[in-house]
Order: C-alpha cells, then sequence, then structure tokens
C-alpha cells in the first residue's frame, strides 16, 4: 500500500529515507493527492465498529512543529471525523473473570504519521527518517467505559483482531502498526463527572498497558485519599517498563492551540451510499460474529476465544468442519497438537503443511477406526513437517488398525505366553499389570490393534481361571 497524499510505498525496516518524495517530505509546491485506499479502509473499520458515517467529511491541517513533521502541520480530521459514535462488542477471557462487554467508540478519523527521529548514542543530536512521514493512520477514540487495566487491553486486542479480520493492517505494535495511548481518570463512586485526566504514552505491549493503568489508577487513589487530590494534574506520563510505574514528562494547561483549519489543498470527502453499502456487504465475518457462531456450536468459551482469536486459525477450523463436521475434536486437534507444534516451530498455521482437507480426513479414519487415536498422533506430526496425505501415510507405512478380534487374541497369547512371571504376580492380586501386558500388545502390534479390543480380550484371558 501507498502512502496517504503520494505514490510513495512504505515497509516496515527499510534503509531511512528511502520512501520518500517531494509531497511526503514537505517541500514547497509540492500538493497532496488522496489515496482512495484509505477511505476504502475508513469507511470499512467505521463499518466494522458499528459507527454513524459521515457522508460528507473533510481534511483539516492540525498545526504543530516538531523535526519529525517536515510541513509543520499533520493533515487529519478534526470536527467532522468521517466515523462516529460506534461500539465493539467482546469476551473477556475466563482468567480475568469472563463475561461480555460493550465499548463505546467516539470516533475514527484518518490522518497522516509523522516522521521518527533517531536519537544518537551521545545525544548531541538527532537523526531524522522520513520514512514513515504520509503513512495512513486510523485513530480510533473510545469513550471511557472501561474500569481496568485488564478491560482496556482486552479492548486495544479485539480492535488488533478486527483490523486483521478486516486487512486493513497487520496491527503489529512493534512495527508501529497499532499504538496505544490511554488516559486515566478516576472518582469517588457516586460521583458522575471524572476526575482530573491523565495521559500516558509509551506503551509497546497489552500487558505493558494493562500494567500502565492499574499502576496509574492506584497512584491517583493513593493521592486522592491522602487529601492530595489537586497533585492529580492533566499531564502525559510514560510507562517506565524496568520500574514499572508511570513518570512525568510534560505539563498540559488544556488542550494544545492546533490552530486547525480546513486543508486548502483538499477536496471534501463525499460518500455516496451505495459506495457504503458495497463495503458493508462485502465486510468478512467479525471476531464477535464467528465467536457467537462458535458458541452456538457448542463450543466452550476457552475453545471459542482461541480459535476465534486469529483469523487463519479460524479459516482452518472452518474448513477442517466443512468436511468431517466432529467439531469438538476439530478443535482439540487444532489447539492441542497443531498449536504445540507452532509454537514450537515457531510457525503460522500457514505454514504448517498439513491442510484443513488431510485433519479433517484424519478425523475420519480415527472415527471409522481405520487407524487409532495414538497412530493419528504420529501421523499428524508427519503430515505438518512433511506434508503428503493421510491415505498414502496409513498404505505406506501399513497402519491400518487391527480390528479381527482372532488376530488380536493371537497377539494377546504370544504376549501371556511370553511373561509368566508377571502373569503370576497379576494372578496372586497385583492386577495394576494389566497395563504392563496392554503395552505389550501394543509393542507387539506396532500400536495397530485397537484398544478396546485388546483390554477387552486381555481381561478375558487374564483372568481365566483354567
Amino acid at each position: 500500500m501507498t502512502k496517504a497524499f503520494c505514490s510513495c510505498a512504505y515497509s516496515y525496516g527499510s534503509q531511512p529515507n528511502s520512501c520518500v518524495c517531494p509531497v511526503c517530505m514537505g517541500l514547497p509546491g509540492a500538493l497532496p493527492v488522496l489515496n482512495s485506499k484509505v477511505i476504502e479502509y475508513a469507511v470499512m473499520l467505521g463499518v466494522a465498529l458499528n459507527c454513524k458515517l459521515s457522508l460528507n467529511s473533510k481534511f483539516d491541517r492540525k498545526q504543530y512543529f516538531y523535526p519529525d513533521l517536515p510541513k509543520g502541520y499533520q493533515i487529519s480530521q478534526f470536527d467532522v471525523p468521517i466515523a462516529t459514535n460506534g461500539f465493539i462488542d467482546l469476551d473477556l477471557p475466563l482468567e480475568f473473570g469472563g463475561g461480555h462487554r460493550r465499548f463505546g467508540i467516539t470516533r475514527v478519523h484518518m490522518e497522516e504519521d509523522a516522521g521518527k527521529l533517531l536519537h544518537t548514542g551521545t545525544g548531541s543530536y538527532s537523526q531524522v527518517d522520513l520514512n514513515r512521514a504520509g503513512v495512513p493512520l486510523l485513530e480510533i477514540v473510545s469513550e471511557p467505559d472501561m474500569r481496568t487495566g485488564i478491560e482496556a487491553a482486552e479492548y486495544a486486542a479485539e480492535l488488533q483482531r478486527v483490523v486483521r479480520y478486516l486487512g486493513v493492517s497487520n496491527g503489529n505494535m512493534q512495527e508501529g502498526s497499532l499504538r496505544c495511548d490511554v488516559n486515566v481518570s478516576i472518582r469517588p463512586i457516586g460521583q458522575l463527572e471524572f476526575g482530573t485526566k491523565v495521559e500516558i504514552k509509551n506503551l509497546n505491549s497489552f500487558s505493558a498497558m494493562s500494567r500502565a493503568i492499574d499502576f496509574e489508577i492506584a497512584r491517583q487513589a493513593a493521592l486522592y485519599n491522602q487529601g492530595q487530590s489537586e497533585e492529580i494534574v492533566q499531564e502525559t506520563r510514560l510507562w517506565e517498563e524496568g520500574a514499572q510505574k508511570t513518570v512525568t514528562m510534560r505539563k498540559k494547561e488544556g488542550l494544545a492551540d492546533y490552530r486547525y483549519f480546513p486543508e486548502p489543498d483538499l477536496p471534501d470527502v463525499i460518500l455516496k451510499e451505495e459506495y457504503v453499502n458495497g463495503i458493508r456487504d462485502s465486510l468478512p465475518e467479525l471476531p464477535e460474529m464467528k465467536r457467537r457462531r462458535y458458541e452456538e456450536m457448542g463450543l466452550s468459551m476457552q475453545d471459542v476465544l482461541f480459535l476465534a482469536n486469529d483469523v487463519n486459525v479460524a479459516d482452518f477450523f472452518d474448513a477442517t468442519i466443512a468436511n468431517v463436521p466432529d467439531i469438538k475434536l476439530a478443535a482439540n486437534w487444532i489447539m492441542g497438537d497443531i498449536a504445540a507444534y507452532m509454537k514450537n516451530e515457531k510457525l503460522s498455521i500457514n505454514e504448517i503443511k498439513l491442510s484443513p482437507q488431510e485433519l479433517s480426513e484424519l478425523i475420519a479414519s480415527i472415527k471409522s477406526a481405520t487407524i487409532s487415536g495414538k497412530i493419528g498422533k504420529e501421523i499428524l506430526l508427519e503430515l505438518m513437517a512433511k506434508g503428503g496425505t493421510v491415505k498414502g501415510l496409513i498404505k505406506e507405512k501399513d497402519l491400518v488398525q487391527i480390528v479381527d478380534p482372532v488376530e488380536i487374541e493371537k497377539i494377546v497369547d504370544k504376549v501371556i505366553a511370553n511373561n509368566p512371571k508377571q502373569l503370576e504376580q497379576y494372578r496372586g492380586g497385583k492386577t495394576k499389570l494389566q497395563g504392563f501386558f496392554a503395552g505389550q500388545v501394543m509393542k507387539e502390534s506396532k500400536g495397530k490393534a485397537n484398544p478396546g479390543l485388546v483390554n477387552k480380550i486381555l481381561l478375558e484371558k487374564l483372568n481365566a481361571t483354567n
């Protein structure tokens, strides 16, 4: 994707100042031209967040001086944002108390990013990288509906899910594709108006966000309880990860005077109903809808949250159960062995060699007793690492389960005959040895004997008195 007002491509990690042109460098006489994809993504997000869309919005200039802002102003939206007054629904994980929450969205507006300052080790000067200048941003402002650090972090994680599902952004915090600033204010129980608002910046993970908010709530509450509420001032604080505390960065006297005025170089953004409806109809199933659908299938909330967290995992699960409708078994395999393998090998579900079709084939083979669950696990590992087909592997390795009682009886007889000492101990009351015999039978049959039949025949033979 190119930048908001010029055709420069931007890719994270490029050489400094290699993705720049006269427009994003703010050179005199260079004029911005709006990238239509920015509008499309803004409308997609606005619709996904249940917002009211402004069919007629505009861009504004937000004036401030900073070395990484080459024009001396940022193109943003001020009084007429593209989307307002929405909400987002999410489920809190069980370990945080569970439950359903709805958080209000105040507005979503379009703007451009600034560049980045690279401070030298000596601290005597800084260098400017303008690669990010002009990269399109969608700023989402939420209502003050969260009450704990966990709720705010889960809200941010749900927004990340939504933009990833929509394909609007990769949402990676480490690349600056998702950034969060939080405002914290407290009030005594029963009081309607909020206390003084304190902003916290420098939050580079959801867990840092959660800890910073809880620290700040506790800091403000302590000052309030000691009768020092006047020390809670409107300011911007930084989160220090090392010390696990917030510290003052700069004091604010109300809103800075940005001297907003309509951007004269860009026309108004006018949307047609047909355009908006076209986008509305093309939206994918969003995380919240997916979770409700999975819940209706009878999956537990733990399963639902895991499967709907990543759109690729959800697609893999959906494709698996389309062929074999054993929902719980498919969920267990994906959340168990497959997730463990992905974690160990540091792979995503799209990078493993197992396809959803082969996973459903594997489940079908176990359900039809063609192979045992144990052999299923062995096949699964091979499929994830090397690919191939379930049928091919069963044939190649001769893994078909032995379900003929006569054949199993022969193996059981052989194992009992080879272990007279254990047989004597078993019949002398050491019945725990049944597990030993079962293990030997499975070993002798290379894991192919049907475990249910093995145990049935084994018990008959072990307990025979003649």
